[in-house]
């Protein structure tokens, strides 16, 4: 197995279209990272790049320690499984899964014994007979899986491959995928516009915007410390309120000001938020921190409920307009126009320059 390192990795279009920028980033032999974000991100080119059918426009890309910017695909040792599964039509689900190996010339009792061992791995030896026609878009993916996973490759490569499952086929092929990387051992490197993907399966997650890496990171800081106002609202379901607030000074002690309520600026922040004094600022808290209680002086006023099960999205407009959404649980019951007070859980805001829209806390 390998890492992969892509060194100041740029793409060049013609007309001078970049889509993506000085690309910096080293996986680790046997790490699963993902690369998240919206459409046109530059996530996808980067993955291509990788798998050599992009063209590198700038940088240098090493699997290993081989550099292999002008290596041929066939030649980089790494498997990719596409969105649409890319399987021949006219082969059966045994002949998809053997042509990589039969075009390498290996021995015929050898491919079988490898084919038959993936696909008992993923379940799928009663299909071995049968054309992808006949296959659901699970089994068609499982068979997709397989045909990389014969070739023991150094690197997976995976471009959004569950996008075209439904929502709960997309939840059983997560866990199967996670479960195949465990068991491979190998490098996994996974695109998806899907945060929940991302969040669930990777190592390390790899958010990009416009061609550039917004923040590498773990699940778990990308949700507790993002970097800037994007990353904060992409990761996270629903999506992270943005306030525009100011930060004020009274007693020589530090508060957040957002309408007409003043908040304690929370002890983490204290050290940078002296250089914010006076100044307006955006204070991001996510919508399981939103509390509303009845005697709170920050007052809002309901625009809609949904209830989803065992927690409710309340919709709120604050005084001066701004909108939040609050998450709670399904006990509470609000109609339309309703005004409640509301407060947010200090020790879980986050505070973003105005200007550069990055977290004052890294």
């Amino acid at each position: 197995m390998a890492g992969i390192s892509l060194k100041n990795v740029q793409k060049i279009y013609s007309g001078n279209v970049t889509a993506v920028h000085k690309f910096n980033l080293d996986i680790k032999d046997k790490e699963f990272v993902v690369l998240v974000g919206p459409s046109g991100c530059g996530k996808s080119t980067t993955l291509r790049m990788i798998a050599g059918l992009e063209d590198i426009s700038e940088g240098e890309l090493y699997i290993g320690d081989r550099l292999v910017n002008d290596v041929q695909p066939k030649d980089r040792n790494i498997a990719m499984v596409f969105q649409n599964y890319a399987l021949y039509p006219h082969m059966t689900v045994f002949e998809n899964m053997a042509f990589g190996l039969k075009l390498r010339k290996v021995p015929k009792d050898e491919i079988k014994r490898k084919v038959e061992e993936v696909a008992g791995i993923l379940d799928i030896t009663h299909l071995l007979n049968r054309k992808p026609k006949a296959l659901s878009g699970g089994q068609r993916q499982r068979v997709a899986l397989g045909r990389a996973m014969v070739r023991n490759p150094d690197v997976f490569l995976l471009d959004e491959p569950l996008s075209n499952l439904d929502a709960k086929l997309r939840t059983t092929m997560r866990s199967e995928i996670i479960k195949l990387h465990r068991r491979l051992d190998a490098t996994f490197v996974y695109v998806t516009h899907d945060q929940t993907e991302a969040m669930t399966m990777g190592d390390r997650i790899v958010v990009m915007k416009d061609g550039h890496i917004q923040q590498v990171d773990t699940p778990q800081r990308l949700f507790n410390f993002p970097a800037n106002v994007f990353v904060a609202g992409f990761i996270g379901s629903p999506q992270m309120n943005f306030i525009n607030s100011k930060v004020v000074k009274y007693e020589n002690k530090y508060f957040i000001e957002f309408s007409g309520s003043l908040m304690s600026v929370p002890q983490r922040f204290m050290d940078k938020i002296k250089d914010y004094e006076n100044k307006e600022v955006i204070m991001g808290v996510r919508p399981e921190d939103i509390i509303i209680e009845e005697k709170s002086e920050v007052k809002a006023s309901v625009d809609i409920m949904e209830v989803m099960g065992s927690e409710a999205y309340v919709y709120l407009k604050l005084n001066d307009g701004s909108k939040l959404i609050a998450k709670t649980g399904s006990g509470v019951n609000f109609n339309v126009g309703d005004e409640v007070g509301i407060k947010a859980n200090p020790d879980k805001i986050h505070i973003f320059d105005k200007e550069t829209e990055k977290s004052i806390l890294l």
